[in-house]
């Protein structure tokens, strides 16, 4: 019985190193899915689903190292912990330099898996809130009109209401309510607070 959300693909040609791992893991409470070729797990990969892939690298039709790159190039930014046969310092540092969280050598040690998994899991985790806060960033700006965004761009910049109508050619009484109206959209009280939102989703003065 499973008592996480978060799901392990574990992809190898071996069955029975499928069979071990995802016994030990699931004894662990984690949700397993188990693939015997990469071309398996990537016709049925789904990115929404919390979780890291451990991948064996040695594989007939696509090794580990080239279905890490195929998740990416996907869009996907999930965790990858690595194992194999044997080991192999270039291809270790190749994968570590991809974002890999581990590459473990066979037969793996239990506690070092259990290890890398923990981190991948607070990793997936850690990418998930950082794509729902720019999403929710993205929600927000999508309210804003094309002209309230020129001002939010203004007030970031350090403009001033007289300077930013004087910029956008009106007056000074039609900037402070779109400047309100701004605020109240993106659930901000102050230029401060505005000024973090706007950092927080990759806004700046510089694109008044």
């Amino acid at each position: 019985m499973t008592d996480r959300e978060f799901t392990i693909f574990l992809v190898d040609d071996d069955e029975s190193v499928l069979k071990a791992i995802a016994r030990l893991l699931r004894v662990r409470g984690y949700r397993v899915q188990s693939f015997a070729s990469p071309s398996a797990f990537l016709s049925n990969h789904d990115a929404s689903i919390p979780g890291c892939a451990i991948l064996d690298v040695a594989m007939p039709d696509l090794d580990g190292l080239a279905l890490q790159q195929a998740l990416s190039a996907s869009g996907s930014c999930r965790p990858v912990i690595f194992l194999t046969g044997r080991g192999d310092i270039p291809t270790t540092v190749r994968a570590m330099r991809a974002g890999a969280i581990d590459f473990l050598t066979k037969p793996v040690n239990d506690a070092d898996l259990l290890t890398a998994v923990a981190q991948a899991e607070r990793r997936d985790g850690e990418i998930r809130a950082a794509e729902a806060g720019r999403s929710s960033f993205n929600t927000r700006l999508a309210m804003l009109t094309p002209r309230e965004r020129e001002v939010m761009q203004h007030v970031v910049a350090g403009r001033l209401n007289k300077q930013i109508a004087s910029d956008l050619g009106t007056v000074e009484k039609t900037v402070k309510v779109h400047r309100g109206r701004v605020m109240a959209k993106l659930g901000v009280r102050s230029v401060a607070d505005l000024v973090r939102f706007a950092e927080r989703a990759g806004i700046t003065g510089s694109e008044a």
